[in-house]
């Protein structure tokens, strides 16, 4: 019995900063998600919204929340939070709905009105809360977060700021030829260097920026999407929501300590990398089967990470792999050929969302300037706080 599930629809609100609510961007994106599915939403039986803890009360039941904006009419309603993993799971939890046989279709919506500035914890003293802990206590923002793995990756692989650089202009240039991205403006590295030390050794033009901005999927079984006509759709093969293994001996932020390894044998692997075998395992794939992907470019310094966790090189061989231009449009295995968050910037429960739908419109030949020639296979990879691993695997 397969475990695919169709991609009978893909929708998204452009990102910006649009000063707006995230239900209004919520329910531009279904609507665009329903429209490419060709179905009216009275017929959808079940709805999974990825919530946002920032855009007040009607965050936390997000389900229910696009529902109301779409119209009343008796569908089943999920919300799941997962931090940046959240549209992921929102995935998984349509995907096991429909394999469960509890219904045949679902639309899945993420959406954010961001902030200004770098994330801040919520309001209120949560001594309990991991996050508002490295705050409060060591003063640490995201933004630091992401200069430590960069002054890491410095010291034991030989990185350097420009190879930094070289991240955001790659994506840059992937993400002046998609509609969808907040910034459209191709940059050089010498802009990159010139623009304002946020966190040494990052610059602004390093790390992502907050947005507001949707994404929409909807997902069927594979008999609904033929009686519906689509003979050959895009199919999501994997989901991986993994957590991390004892002992930790890289803490990642908000966590402040790490298990000790001075009496077990640290693991075999890190987290991010558990996050992709695991998603490979499930799908009967490796990474020399893919043809793109997409991943979480908080800062340029984490993109390269991610390339070897994903298996696209050894360990430390990131930047080799960027300067060969592998990983760029054209290159042999384009990642973040959307633009990534360097220039969309972090709508959190939309993101990874987003990035499946990145995927389906490269997978079905429809990604315009930006497409990926003969994309058959592709992954997705983010990093949820408190331990949320996301990994989606799609294939045409």
């Amino acid at each position: 019995m397969t475990r695919d599930v169709a991609v009978l629809g893909a929708g998204m609100h452009p990102w910006g900063k649009w000063g707006r609510s995230f239900v209004e961007y919520g329910t531009v994106a279904a609507r665009a998600a329903l429209a490419d599915a060709g179905l009216d939403w009275r017929d959808v039986p079940s709805v999974v919204g990825a919530d946002t803890v920032r855009g007040g009360y009607p965050g936390y039941v997000a389900g229910a929340t696009f529902a109301q904006a779409l119209g009343w009419q008796g569908a089943r309603v999920t919300s799941v939070y997962a931090a940046c993993a959240s549209g992921a799971q929102a995935i998984d939890t349509a995907r096991a709905q429909i394999l469960a046989g509890m219904t045949d279709v679902v639309l899945v919506v993420g959406a954010d009105a961001a902030p200004k500035g770098f994330f801040a914890p919520a309001g209120g003293d949560r001594p309990d809360d991991p996050d508002w802990l490295r705050f409060r206590i060591l003063g640490a923002t995201n933004p630091a977060y992401f200069a430590l793995y960069a002054r890491r990756r410095m010291a034991l692989h030989g990185d350097t700021a420009e190879d930094f650089a070289h991240v955001k202009v790659k994506n840059a240039a992937a993400g002046a030829l998609n509609p969808n991205a907040r910034y459209r403006t191709a940059v050089g590295a010498e802009e990159v260097a010139a623009s304002a030390v946020v966190a040494d050794p990052l610059r602004l033009l390093d790390i992502c920026a907050t947005s507001d901005g949707a994404a929409a999927l909807v997902l069927s079984s594979l008999d609904y999407a033929r009686r519906h006509g689509a003979t050959d759709p895009v199919r999501i093969r994997a989901v991986s929501t993994v957590t991390p293994r004892y002992p930790r001996t890289v803490p990642d932020l908000p966590d402040i300590a790490t298990d000790s390894a001075a009496a077990v044998e640290p693991a075999p692997e890190t987290f991010r990398a558990s996050i992709a075998r695991t998603a490979y395992e499930e799908a009967g794939i490796g990474p020399e089967d893919l043809s793109l992907a997409e991943v979480y470019d908080l800062s340029t310094a984490l993109e390269l990470e991610w390339y070897e966790d994903l298996g696209l090189c050894a360990a430390g061989e990131g930047a080799k792999l960027l300067r060969e231009g592998v990983t760029a449009l054209g290159g042999r295995l384009p990642v973040n050929p959307s633009g990534g968050l360097a220039s969309f910037g972090e709508a959190v429960p939309a993101q990874a969302i987003a990035q499946v739908c990145e995927l389906t419109w490269q997978l079905r030949g429809q990604a315009g300037d930006r497409q990926v020639p003969g994309a058959r296979v592709g992954i997705t990879a983010n990093q949820g706080l408190f331990g949320h691993g996301s990994s989606v695997i799609a294939v045409r």
